[in-house]
């Protein structure tokens, strides 16, 4: 089954190894935005709210039309965009007017395919007629935490050794794997997840409970992950005084390690492994993660939490998708873009209450890590209530 649908699973790793180079690369290029094009800092910040606003906007798109194209289609699509969007990156702030709407017109071409590869890569592995689906859909997701940690370490490297002022020939080089992943994407096989028709309606979806306690799930796992992953370097710059490029390996990079051989852990030995169990553990030690992070006055234990807050959070995302895969398997498409959906706004509102809080509290990101401790107890309070259900 592995070898008839091997193509199938390599076009959805570089998918989300995509999704990852969408994500992170533009982020390492900010303040050479700002002084190669004269950009303000405030504006520049404009471009991860554009890009998540526009996913957003994708996965609302997805949930109701995507049936409708076709995954075939609609993935093709995913990676066209995706690295059009990165060459456009290299190209459009150069020859426009204004280099910022260069800038932004990019971010929104990658960011749908961004939006497209989140929607469709686990459904479209989750319709592969494999065994132990939850293992396999864990193991898929690591592939976007390895992506991001090669993107932050190889894009150090090649500025390191040629210089950062050559960053549109890397825009350029990381293009290549979504236009060859075009390939991909058009021979593998792609299966239906339920045929013409006897999906779950949005309407049906919010009228059905365990869905509810899906979209909870997925807000506090796109909170608890991304509040983290996004203020982990200037955590480790702020507690440990350290260099931006030494803060960003140690904070962002060894998060994404760790969350990434959680998801390895679980896709070797998911059979082995309950998932509600493996989840709820997970919570509780990210809990434990975020108040070791803002509690300690030892800044080596505030970042062995932040590290091991990856390692606690990779399950939580692929694990809710895995569940409610399990307890709703008519959901469709439309229960994939939601949870996709749900799982970006926990993304966009987690890292903006630790902000909001570290500013109420004199720049004290300590104060905001513990307001971020609301995300995983949410996340614990949830898992329990389902454990609860399935044993009733």
């Amino acid at each position: 089954m592995r070898d008839k649908y091997g193509k199938t699973l390599i076009a959805c790793y570089l998918g989300f190894i995509t999704q990852a180079i969408a994500a992170n690369f533009a982020p390492l290029l900010f303040l050479t935005f700002h002084k190669s094009y004269g950009i303000p800092l405030g504006r520049i910040a404009i471009l991860s709210t554009t890009f998540y606003f526009t996913q957003l906007i994708v996965d609302v798109i997805c949930a109701k039309y995507v049936d409708r194209i076709g995954y075939r289609v609609s993935a093709v699509a995913s990676e066209v965009t995706s690295g059009l969007g990165l060459i456009g990156l290299a190209v459009l702030p150069s020859i426009l007017p204004d280099p910022f709407m260069g800038l932004i017109i990019s971010v929104v071409i990658y960011a749908i395919g961004s939006g497209l590869i989140e929607v469709l890569c686990s459904p479209i592995v989750e319709a592969c007629p494999f065994e132990n689906k939850e293992s396999v859909m864990s193991l898929l997701h690591s592939f976007y935490c390895w992506g991001s940690v090669g993107v932050i370490v190889l894009s150090t490297l090649f500025f390191a050794i040629f210089g950062i002022e050559n960053w549109k020939w890397l825009a350029c080089i990381w293009a290549l794997i979504p236009l060859y992943n075009i390939y991909n994407f058009i021979v593998c096989p792609i299966e239906k997840l339920v045929d013409d028709g006897e999906g779950m309606s949005i309407g049906t979806l919010f009228k059905t409970p365990m869905f509810f306690l899906g979209i909870v799930l997925m807000v506090c796992a796109g909170a608890s992950e991304i509040s983290m992953a996004q203020w982990a370097s200037a955590f480790v710059e702020s507690a440990l005084g350290l260099s931006k490029t030494v803060g960003d390996l140690a904070g962002p990079c060894l998060f994404a390690v760790t969350m990434g051989i959680s998801r390895v852990i679980y896709g070797k030995n998911g059979e082995k492994i309950e998932l509600t169990g493996y989840m709820l553990g997970s919570g509780i030690l990210c809990l434990a993660c975020y108040i070791l992070a803002a509690l300690s006055h030892n800044p080596v234990l505030s970042l062995i939490g932040c590290i091991f807050c990856g390692f606690s959070v990779g399950i939580m995302w692929p694990g809710t998708i895995s569940v409610l895969s399990k307890r709703l398997p008519a959901g469709g498409t439309a229960m994939f873009a939601l949870l996709a959906m749900a799982g970006d706004l926990g993304g966009a509102f987690g890292p903006g209450l630790v902000g909001f809080v570290t500013d109420l509290n004199n720049e004290n990101l300590q104060a905001g890590m513990l307001a971020g401790a609301l995300f995983p107890t949410v996340m614990i309070c949830s898992i329990l209530f389902i454990l609860r259900k399935k044993r009733s």
